[in-house]
């Protein structure tokens, strides 16, 4: 543990952040890497973060600001949002005249709006990180007067051209990361493994499509399989009784505490195509199907999906397309076909990245502390 002396002698660095696990987790990898670095950490969020998150995001200042949502919603909350917003970006700016930090480190929507922009106003150094491969609309303003921008993926569309960018990648959890040696687990003689994830609020055409697709293999080939389903607690009863009658191994969750342990266990994975998803499957080596949401903003997953199909190491399904017929036919064409699988897990590794975490800080130590 590091003395207070000893932690004073790095300056301090804000993050903010808020709202989905795509925006929390990063900036919770990142405050970890920094602990380690002994910086001195806060985070500014609005009221739904402050105090309620693990982890290093729980241990470290947190400061609550008003916030507001602006896209989609009726005309009188966005000027109640806009009027929110505007104080909270006051708020901000006062805790940056306070606390005077090297800088701000701002991880996409509307709840890290504020203390960005107030970073923006007071001239503090602002580092933007982008989960997707198509920048958000909150980033896509923001980014203009970035000092950093830090990516998720190769190419990331609305990337503004004269501001200094870096790969980082998106920061997964250790115990993932850990299993990336792990060789593609053998098929012969074992049963066929397959994982299906919809995504934090489940996905029901899988809970549609999928059962239909087990029972209409032949018992011989149900028996080979053992597959786990991640969906809504409330739509667990329902798939459930979807499944009767299949000889497969079926477990349903609304959540899996063992995800490490299941995925390397894994022939292949059925996926939505958000950002902390498509990294996970990457970094650990899955052969994946990838089914992006069709209604996710600016289409973003297919185009965070493009990149595992251009490095063939998944393939890429409109929701459209996500029928019995088509996923059957993928199915047994795959499951007969390790040499493919295996080919597809050694290129998903190839584009998969471990130490975002370490690579962030590395860059905010090059490119903001370093010039200081």
């Amino acid at each position: 543990m590091k003395t207070r002396n000893q932690s004073s002698r790095k300056p301090l660095i804000i993050l903010t952040a808020g709202g989905t696990g795509g925006h929390v987790y990063p900036a919770e990898a990142l405050a970890e890497e920094l602990n380690k670095r002994a910086y001195r950490l806060a985070l500014i969020t609005d009221k739904r973060g402050k105090d309620n998150y693990k982890g290093k995001l729980g241990e470290i200042k947190n400061y609550a600001v008003y916030a507001g949502a602006l896209v989609g919603k009726s005309k009188w909350f966005k000027i109640k949002s806009l009027f929110k917003t505007c104080l909270g970006i006051v708020q901000a700016g006062y805790i940056l005249f306070r606390e005077r930090p090297a800088c701000v480190v701002g991880f996409g929507g509307y709840a890290s709006f504020p203390a960005s922009m107030a970073a923006i106003l007071m001239g503090v150094d602002l580092v933007i990180h982008e989960q997707n491969s198509v920048m958000s609309r909150t980033n896509r303003f923001l980014s203009k007067y970035a000092s950093l921008i830090a990516q998720s993926f190769k190419k990331v569309k609305y990337t503004p051209q004269n501001i200094k960018t870096v790969l980082t990648g998106m920061p997964i959890r250790k115990a993932i990361a850990d299993i990336r040696d792990s060789e593609y687990p053998e098929i012969k003689g074992k049963k066929f493994q397959i994982m299906v994830l919809g995504g934090s609020q489940g996905a029901k055409i899988f809970g549609d499509v999928v059962p239909e697709v087990i029972k209409s293999l032949t018992k011989e080939d149900q028996k080979k399989i053992r597959l786990f389903q991640q969906c809504r607690e409330a739509d667990v009863p329902t798939i459930k009784e979807a499944y009767d009658g299949s000889s497969a191994e079926i477990t349903l969750s609304h959540f899996f505490n063992n995800m490490p342990e299941l995925y390397e266990q894994t022939h292949l994975i059925i996926s939505r195509a958000g950002a902390s998803s498509v990294s996970e499957i990457a970094a650990v080596g899955l052969p994946s199907i990838l089914i992006p949401l069709p209604i996710a903003a600016d289409d973003h997953q297919t185009s965070n999906a493009q990149e595992i199909a251009d490095a063939k190491a998944g393939i890429v399904l409109k929701q459209k397309d996500f029928t019995k017929e088509k996923l059957s036919e993928l199915l047994l064409s795959l499951m007969s076909d390790e040499k493919r699988l295996k080919t597809m897990s050694a290129n998903a590794k190839k584009v998969g990245i471990v130490d975002a975490a370490e690579r962030f800080a590395n860059a905010i130590e090059k490119e903001i502390i370093a010039k200081r």
